[in-house]
């Protein structure tokens, strides 16, 4: 690289040799250097970048050999399309190559995109249009012309964050510095090109290559140690979102305010809000099945053990009370008709005890052939629901043609402001198993 710079210094001319061969032997030597870089690296980072800096390289053979030999008229589109598809690649390793491993939130990437792309369409609206007034008579080259810069300022945007959130390390600072100095090189030249003062083979080209060179070299750079991570804070993505839909108004109000190709970044940064609320929408909707499927019992549908706790956790202050139940005879259920009818026996078990309890009432399964009752009421009313629960298993289940006979053995406690309601309640239950009384009130506390 500085031996190339020296070089152009020296001889201004344009050279074979130093504008073909020698200028694009640095970003095959920086491809290299990404691809040897050391194993701690994302691997998903490496190729990302290493793909990249590929597609530019090839753009960038063919202008140089189209500014020394004739090529054919689509050979320009080619180019440019290989100079488009470097964005996307380097949007993917920017952050993956901070990550150290931790895996990647979409939501991160799409809110940077989202706050890049309405920082985007105030530059289009506010600046470019200003500098590309009806300059490139080409469609083919407005387009390019308004892609780019669009394109070099979302990767500023996310290597600015990219460098906040890792305290300013030397990695993500060098990361950085290669980044805008590969997008001022193209800012530059778009200017440089639309005043009629670029020539190929200047010193100013040199500008892509530094930052190439920086972005390669950062992964040789050790990891920052810190774990912390700074996200774009709502209050951006709300004034990002804001700023489409005013710009999208003010064009229809007062046509040829702003050029119609405002409407691209514009509209967007719309399209992928309304695809980051999708995605977040439908992350609330799995973490509340998640959260319900992991308090809830699998075989009979009641709340589980989890539920049952964090229920008694409120239930200190409500006048009621707590009763563990455990099936009388229910192992030999399984052991001579199966499990299958076993789980049918605990499914049926649960309807009597559903139907039996008040309205409010809290029934789960704890586990096993343990049943546990959060219900509210007196001591005598919350009494005689323990006796009807017990009253439900007085009739045999009848199932593929067995008659099962099972019973119940009761654990009341009264919530008496004494705290322990778990621990008397077990007790009492393993009481009235004992004694085979089947309801058991735990004594008070002394």
């Amino acid at each position: 690289m500085l031996s190339h710079i020296a070089l152009k210094s020296i001889f201004t001319e344009r050279s074979i040799l130093l504008d073909l061969f020698l200028y694009n032997a640095i970003w095959i030597c920086a491809i290299a250097a990404i691809a040897q870089s050391p194993l701690s690296n994302d691997p998903v980072a490496l190729a990302s970048a290493c793909l990249a800096i590929t597609f530019w390289g090839f753009g960038s053979i063919l202008n140089s050999y189209s500014d020394f030999y004739s090529l054919a008229q689509s050979a320009g589109l080619l180019a440019q399309l290989s100079y488009t598809l470097f964005y996307p690649l380097a949007l993917i390793a920017i952050p993956r190559s901070l990550a150290r491993g931790r895996k990647l939130n979409p939501l991160e990437l799409l809110d940077a995109a989202i706050f890049g792309l309405g920082i985007s369409s105030i530059a289009t609206a506010l600046f470019l249009t200003r500098v590309f007034p009806q300059s490139l008579i080409n469609l083919q080259d407005q387009f390019f012309s308004l892609l780019f810069p669009i394109c070099d300022l979302l990767l500023l945007i996310i290597a600015s964050i990219a460098l906040v959130t890792h305290r300013l390390q030397m990695r993500a600072a060098i990361l950085f510095l290669g980044i805008a100095l590969f997008s001022m090189s193209d800012l530059l030249y778009l200017w440089l090109t639309v005043n009629g003062t670029y020539t190929f083979g200047q010193l100013t080209d040199d500008g892509w290559l530094i930052g190439i060179v920086l972005i390669a070299s950062s992964f040789w750079l050790p990891h920052s140690k810190s774990e912390y991570d700074v996200g774009i804070h709502p209050a951006f993505l709300a004034l990002s979102i804001f700023i489409s839909p005013t710009l999208l108004a003010l064009i229809a109000l007062r046509p040829g305010i702003f050029p119609i190709y405002i409407v691209a970044p514009a509209v967007a940064t719309l399209f992928m809000a309304f695809f980051r609320m999708s995605i977040v929408i439908r992350q609330a909707k799995n973490l509340g099945e998640e959260k319900v499927l992991a308090r809830t019992d699998d075989i009979t549908g009641l709340p589980n053990r989890r539920r049952l706790i964090a229920e008694l956790a409120t239930f200190s202050k409500t006048e009621g009370a707590l009763l563990l139940l455990d099936l009388d005879a229910f192992k030999p259920v399984n052991d001579t008709y199966g499990h299958e009818i076993g789980n049918v026996v605990l499914q049926q078990v649960a309807q009597r005890f559903t139907r039996s309890l008040p309205t409010g009432s809290v029934l789960a399964r704890l586990g096993g052939d343990e049943f546990g009752v959060l219900i509210n009421g007196s001591y005598e009313e919350t009494l005689e629901a323990a006796y009807a629960l017990q009253a439900t298993c007085s009739y045999p289940f009848l199932i593929e043609g067995h008659s099962i006979k099972i019973g119940v053995s009761i654990g009341h406690v009264h919530n008496d402001g004494a705290g322990e309601l778990l621990e008397r309640a077990d007790a009492a239950m393993y009481e009235a198993k004992r004694s085979g009384v089947g309801v058991v009130q735990a004594q008070p506390v002394v």
